[in-house]
């Protein structure tokens, strides 16, 4: 079996982890896999990302062009279009079984091959819906794509968040396959990366794009009211289209920003909370990446970030909102028992979101969904 996981780029991101996860098992189940990217990634992570996978046996096709300017998805759009031309070569040459699509600009780029040239006909597709916001922008293609990969019976959602938000949008509900995460090998952070604090600071890491859904702006505000207090340091690592929002936070002593990181659940263990003010996420692997460091999670109530986290987890508030993120930091972290809640985290991880399991019950749904 020759399986094609089609993602938007090899960088950082959680739908292209998941899918890097997916194919890293394919091998000893006797399933080739391919990653193959819509848009090609240019950073530093793209060259790890690669090395990893074909250290794992994953076979890698690079995209022609790369996105040479953002401006409301317009150039992301025109490369999922553009997508089948040289897509087409792929395929006449490995003959796939199973095309996996991880994402929007993935899914129009399957969507477009299809339509293009219908003499191209997988025995079957699959589609993973990774949040619970789809299609911002692009509603009337959405929903076109969206009865194509449900004729199809191609969806598969993260969480149960994911599936309730596409059921009531949607109307269909699919089954649920949560997305399992490797236990991370601890690494100790490097002092030519880190700045040395003291030793009775209480260290936040925030890592992620520097994107509206990741909560940037409140996290800006709440640590610009944290000035001056030294019982914290907090790391920040990322990049992205709201960069420009951390310049008033770079003379802060309390922070240190940095560029994004690969592999970055290996450092979480270097730091005592990780703080994540999503706005909503399918199913936030950083979150669990961090409860199975046992680093527990400073978390709003964000759909497919609370589906991650214990019932009634104290560390969570309420709608970003920024008193509530100053009460947790000033009153409730300074006498809270870490180590209790780094157990509780650790074991409601590792009980629900294995690596293992994920990768079985993709490799259950490979055989038995049916395309029409």
């Amino acid at each position: 079996m020759k399986v094609f996981h089609i993602i938007t780029h090899i960088d950082l991101g959680g739908a292209e982890r998941v899918a890097i996860n997916i194919a890293k098992g394919g091998k000893s189940h006797g399933i080739e896999m391919h990653v193959i990217e819509v848009i090609r990634g240019t950073s530093h992570i793209s060259h790890s990302m690669i090395a990893e996978m074909r250290q794992t046996g994953i076979i890698v096709h690079r995209a022609p062009l790369p996105i040479l300017f953002h401006w409301h998805y317009v150039a992301e759009k025109a490369l999922a279009w553009f997508f089948p031309l040289w897509f087409v070569w792929l395929w006449i040459r490995h003959r796939p079984d199973i095309l996996h699509s991880h994402t929007e600009i993935p899914d129009i780029g399957l969507y477009a091959t299809l339509r293009i040239f219908p003499f191209i006909k997988p025995r079957k597709i699959v589609r993973t819906i990774h949040n619970t916001v789809l299609w911002t922008g692009m509603k009337n293609l959405g929903k076109r794509i969206e009865e194509f990969m449900q004729k199809r019976n191609a969806n598969i959602c993260i969480s149960e968040s994911v599936r309730n938000i596409y059921e009531a949008n949607y109307g269909t509900k699919p089954p649920i396959i949560y997305n399992g995460v490797e236990v991370p090998t601890s690494t100790t952070l490097s002092l030519d990366l880190l700045r040395e604090v003291p030793n009775e600071s209480i260290s936040i890491c925030f890592a992620a794009r520097l994107e509206e859904q990741k909560g940037i702006r409140t996290l800006c505000d709440v640590l610009k009211r944290m000035s001056g207090d030294t019982r914290y340091h907090f790391y920040i690592f990322g990049e992205g289209t709201l960069s420009y929002l951390l310049d008033d936070l770079s003379q802060q002593e309390n922070i240190s920003i940095h560029g994004p990181i690969s592999n970055i659940a290996a450092y979480l263990g270097n730091f005592d909370y990780v703080f994540m003010p999503s706005l909503h996420e399918g199913l936030a692997t950083l979150s669990i990446e961090a409860s199975l460091s046992r680093t527990p999670v400073l978390a709003n109530n964000a759909p497919g970030l609370t589906d991650t986290l214990p019932p009634d987890w104290p560390l969570m508030v309420t709608d970003n909102d920024t008193e509530q993120w100053l009460y947790l930091l000033r009153d409730v972290l300074p006498t809270v028992d870490h180590d209790a809640l780094a157990d509780k985290a650790y074991n409601y991880a590792s009980n629900r979101f294995t690596l293992k399991h994920m990768q079985e019950e993709y490799y259950r749904f490979y055989g038995s969904v049916h395309n029409t």
